[in-house]
C-alpha cells in the first residue's frame, strides 16, 4: 500500500565538490542530519533547488539512489523526476519506482509551453507507464505554463495522481482545488511565505527549500497549525520565519541562498553549478542576520 504523503518535505539542494562532481558524502551527512535531528516528514532529491536540470542523467539517477539508501526508509522520498519529454519523464519516473522511491515529482514541460491537451497527455501517459504516486508541481514562473484548477481536476481522476504542489502563488487556488476534487487531489504548499495561509485552508504537507537550512522551525510550524490547531503559536513562529521566506521568494535565489546558508550554518555544502553564481554580499549579509534572528 502507497504511504500517505503529508507533513514537511524538503527539497534538497545537491552538493558539488569543488571539481563539480556530486559529492556522496556531504549528501548522505545532510541527509542524515534532516531525517535524524530535523524530524522533517520527507525529503524530496532532483527537484529545483536540487538543480536537476543541470544535471546528466548518470547524475539524477545517482542522487535518487544514494538518497533512497541513506533515508532508509525512515521517511518517504518523492524524487523529481521532470524531463521537457514525456518519454524522458517516465525513464525517471521508472528509475524512481525501481530504486525504492514513495512517489515522484513533476513539473510541466518546461520552455516548450504545452497546452492543457498537451499537459494532460503528458502526465497520463506517465501514469499509464508507471505504479508510484504523482505528485503534480505547478511552478508557472518557471515551467512557463500555469496548470489551472480544471485541468488539475481532470487529473486527479488518475488513481496515481493525488497530489499537487501548488506554487503559483494565487491563495484561491487551494479552495478552488479542493471544490472541484474533493478528496482526490491534495494540497502541498509550494509558496514559503504562503504557507501558514495554506495550511489553514487545508494544506496537508509543505514542499520547502528553506528546511534546508531550518528543518525543526518549519516541522514546528506545520504542527502548530495542522496538527495542534494553535494558530496564535503558529502566528508567532511564521512572523520570525517571513523574513527568510520573503528574502527566498522575492530574489527566487532558492539554490544560491541554500547553499550560502548552510555555509554560514557550519554544514558547508558547496557552491552552485554555473551558471549559477554565490549570491552577492548584500544577500549574504541579509541571509547571516535573518539566520542569526532565528537563533540557529
Amino acid at each position: 500500500m502507497a504511504k500517505m504523503l503529508r507533513g514537511v518535505y524538503v527539497v534538497l539542494c545537491t552538493p558539488f565538490t569543488e571539481d563539480d562532481k556530486v559529492d556522496e558524502t556531504a549528501l548522505r551527512t545532510h541527509v542524515r542530519h534532516l531525517v535524524d535531528e530535523g524530524k522533517i516528514h520527507g525529503i524530496i532529491p532532483n527537484g529545483s533547488t536540487g538543480e536537476f536540470a543541470a544535471l546528466s542523467e548518470a547524475e539524477r539517477k545517482a542522487i535518487a539512489e544514494i538518497v533512497i539508501d541513506e533515508v532508509a526508509g525512515k521517511a518517504p522520498v518523492v524524487v523529481g523526476t521532470a524531463s521537457v519529454s514525456t518519454k524522458d519523464t517516465i525513464m525517471y519516473t521508472q528509475h524512481a519506482q525501481k530504486a525504492g522511491a514513495d512517489g515522484a515529482m513533476i513539473v510541466a514541460p518546461y520552455y516548450c509551453h504545452p497546452n492543457d491537451e498537451e499537459i494532460f497527455g503528458h502526465y497520463k501517459s506517465i501514469a499509464e507507464n508507471t505504479d508510484i504516486e504523482i505528485v503534480v508541481y505547478n511552478n508557472p514562473s518557471t515551467s512557463g505554463v500555469d496548470m489551472q484548477p480544471e485541468l488539475i481536476a481532470r487529473l486527479a481522476e488518475f488513481e496515481r495522481i493525488s497530489y499537487i504542489k501548488e506554487s503559483s502563488g494565487d491563495m484561491t487556488r487551494v479552495a478552488e482545488i479542493q471544490r472541484l476534487c474533493g478528496d482526490k487531489m491534495r494540497v502541498f504548499c509550494g509558496c514559503d511565505n504562503l504557507s501558514l495561509e495554506m495550511f489553514m485552508m487545508g494544506a496537508v504537507g509543505w514542499i520547502v527549500p528553506a528546511g534546508n537550512m531550518i528543518p525543526q522551525l518549519c516541522v514546528e510550524l506545520y504542527e502548530l497549525a495542522t496538527i495542534k490547531k494553535d494558530f496564535e503559536k503558529a502566528r508567532e513562529l511564521y512572523s520570525r520565519l517571513l523574513p527568510l521566506f520573503t528574502l527566498f521568494e522575492t530574489t527566487g535565489q532558492y539554490v544560491q541562498l541554500t547553499k550560502a546558508g548552510l555555509q554560514i550554518l557550519g554544514r558547508p555544502y558547496g557552491v552552485p553549478r554555473k551558471p549559477l553564481l554565490p549570491p552577492t554580499d548584500e544577500h549574504k549579509q541579509q541571509l547571516k542576520e535573518i539566520l542569526a534572528a532565528l537563533a540557529m
